[in-house]
């Protein structure tokens, strides 16, 4: 896949997001407390394998059981933050419409956190699984939601102009884990380039 162009810049690189990795997976073993039935629900793509990789440190390094694991696909906004459908499109996966959740304790994983609009969609969709509980863990908050929604884990908290992106790569969409932030139209100082 192409990426937008525009300038990036590295704001944190895989070992920098370990650490946040492992912060919030102690976070969220905190929330689910000592619960018996969990279920892991990444929102795809990049919140599948950031569930992975929450769901295996809690269960090394914080004692959990490994959870039911399962991916929900949502989309409203390509990766460059252009708007692909007017409405929130939740496609259910036909194993997922029998499956029983009544019980459980979900936490819900996403990459970033931007209008609200699919999170509120995914939580909408296994509220009416009747589970225990439903929370939910982001790797990244722009801080700039338009719905009553909120993260109970968040792994970092960017507040950035609001023409530009924030980019999480994971793998194993991108080869190497990190956030990125693409400025589409990077701001001229201002006398830059002037004749002096």
């Amino acid at each position: 896949m192409e990426r937008p162009p525009g300038v990036r810049t590295c704001l944190y690189d895989a070992a920098g997001l370990a650490d946040v990795i492992d912060d919030m997976a102690r976070r969220a073993a905190g929330v689910l407390g000592a619960r018996e039935r969990i279920a892991v629900v990444g929102i795809r793509r990049r919140g599948a394998p950031l569930a992975d990789r929450l769901g295996a440190a809690m269960v090394a390094r914080y004692g959990l059981a490994p959870p039911l694991r399962l991916d929900l696909s949502i989309s409203r906004y390509a990766d460059d933050l252009t708007l692909l459908h007017p409405e929130t499109r939740l496609t259910e996966d036909a194993a997922h419409a029998a499956l029983d959740l009544a019980g459980h304790a979900l936490l819900v994983v996403d990459d970033v956190l931007y209008t609200g609009h699919s999170l509120l969609r995914a939580v909408e969709y296994l509220a009416r699984k009747q589970p225990a509980e439903i929370r939910v863990v982001v790797l990244v908050d722009r801080c700039v939601t338009r719905l009553p929604v909120r993260a109970d884990v968040v792994g970092l908290r960017l507040a950035v102009a609001p023409g530009d992106v924030v980019e999480c790569n994971v793998p194993p969409y991108e080869a190497d884990f990190r956030i990125e932030l693409l400025q589409r139209h990077p701001r001229v100082p201002a006398g830059a380039g002037e004749a002096t």
